[in-house]
């Protein structure tokens, strides 16, 4: 999950992470995508801007992005991720991007339960605005009940007069 950035309002990851985590070399990942351009539209696979590899860099000391290197990086999409595999047709980039998928789905659940628990706090905020009202109105009579009792009565029980 380290290794997932929020990049242009998708979830990606470095191709330099992704070749890492398949043990391939870069270049050699790179070349495969070349090769098979036609199965990484721009929904799946995107190269960054020289400003927004520079906020990744500054941003996230865990991103494996260098300063001598002349190329920018290319980030894949979960899609892309899925269709990289298929391109490497390898036993272990198989095994990886399954488990990169999994991970996908759980950031999904979180933020499915995430919304869920705003919902739930939104609805009892409102109910809350409703109970404070009535609860003010229950402070009110408590404060004027307690207020005439305040005042000064005549002691209750039996006088004797001399």
């Amino acid at each position: 999950m380290q290794k997932i950035y929020l990049i242009r309002g998708q979830k990606v990851m470095l191709d330099r992470d992704l070749a890492d985590l398949y043990g391939v070399e870069n270049k050699r990942l790179g070349e495969q995508v070349k090769r098979n351009i036609n199965k990484f539209p721009e929904d799946f696979m995107f190269q960054l801007s020289k400003q927004e590899t520079d906020d990744l860099r500054s941003h996230f000391a865990t991103a494996n992005i260098s300063n001598k290197s002349r190329v920018l990086p290319t980030v894949l999409t979960e899609h892309g991720i899925l269709m990289l595999a298929n391109v490497l047709s390898s036993e272990r980039a198989n095994n990886v991007s399954i488990q990169i998928i999994r991970i996908f789905t759980k950031m999904r659940e979180m933020i499915v339960t995430q919304k869920d628990i705003l919902l739930k706090i939104e609805q009892l905020e409102r109910k809350g605005i409703n109970h404070d009202k009535n609860i003010k109105q229950i402070f009110q009579v408590l404060k004027q009940l307690v207020g005439e009792r305040s005042k000064p009565r005549e002691p209750i029980g039996f006088k004797i007069r001399r």
